[in-house]
């Protein structure tokens, strides 16, 4: 390819020492270039005369086919450029997308304006499966699977909640106040009162909603308490509609995790969304920056 490039410019200027000074090298590499490119190709592509340089017949047949040849590759360069960042689909837990994506929204818009995100939320833990989509959060035991690169994003782990005025009086008493269930997580209070030493509260009765965003806004409504993921609470609570019920906060083995097939490792678009939502959970970095940096490095090698 060096040998072709350096025959292309001295083809188009005539020149051994123009085609040097375009391609920034000495006037000797370039016809070193050029005489191994003939002696390759067995054949003369230059006449060399006082007059300085002319192209042979064959010498100009392979300038117009060089020439062409470079044109694309740079067009096709150019286009990957363009569109290094595919547009992006992922599928979210619904709760995770309201109380975690949303609010933090304008900041991938800030730092990543030509990256382009379709989100498609469910609850259903079978809609949120990779090979559906580019990537997925979901939650999951965070453990390994073939094929799939995990990323954690943030442990569950569960924590009742309510309106400020439920403890106007003072402590919650559990048994004595409604309990709001989420049918998606029906034993979320079971397990959160066996954990918490309130084995002999009864869970039965209470209204129940189609999913845990209803009952966090049921419980602010003050409906009665609800058990939410303590990890999802910094709006709610930030805005003052609801207070952690009690100190006890149940772990799970469970979590919330970015997974994507691995064919999807080494995309651009994929990269920064990952980059990103390192930056939104405060994960360290050597340098401010460094990721996206990192990312625009991985946009170029693709480009290339």
């Amino acid at each position: 390819m060096h040998a072709v490039r350096a025959f292309e410019a001295a083809a188009r200027h005539l020149s051994i020492t123009r085609a040097a000074e375009e391609l920034n090298v000495t006037v000797g590499a370039v016809s070193r270039h050029v005489r191994a490119l003939e002696a390759r190709m067995g054949t003369a592509l230059f006449l060399r005369g006082s007059r300085g340089l002319a192209l042979t017949s064959a010498g100009k047949t392979f300038a117009d086919s060089a020439r062409e040849a470079l044109d694309r590759i740079a067009d096709a360069a150019d286009g990957l450029r363009l569109r290094r960042f595919r547009r992006l689909s992922v599928g979210v837990y619904g709760f995770f997308v309201s109380r975690f994506l949303l609010p933090i929204w304008p900041t991938l818009n800030a730092a990543y304006p030509e990256l382009e995100v379709d989100l498609h939320t469910s609850s259903n833990p079978l809609d949120l499966l990779a090979s559906r989509y580019d990537a997925v959060i979901a939650v999951s035991d965070g453990q390994p699977r073939a094929g799939l690169v995990t990323h954690s994003l943030m442990p569950i782990a569960t924590v009742p909640v309510c309106a400020p005025e439920f403890l106007t009086k003072g402590a919650v008493g559990f048994a004595a106040v409604p309990l709001l269930h989420a049918r998606p997580r029906p034993d979320d209070w079971r397990r959160w009162l066996d954990y918490a030493q309130f084995t002999d509260v009864p869970v039965q009765g209470g209204s129940s909603f189609e999913s845990l965003g209803l009952t966090i806004e049921a419980a602010a409504a003050g409906m009665g308490v609800a058990i939410a993921i303590d990890g999802l609470l910094a709006p709610d609570l930030a805005g003052g509609n609801l207070v952690r019920a009690h100190p006890t906060i149940r772990p799970t083995r469970r979590q919330f995790v970015l997974e994507y097939e691995q064919r999807m490792a080494d995309d651009p678009a994929v990269t920064a969304f990952v980059a990103w939502l390192n930056d939104a959970r405060g994960e360290p970095a050597p340098k401010k920056g460094a990721a996206k940096k990192a990312v625009m490095k991985a946009g170029a090698e693709y480009a290339r």
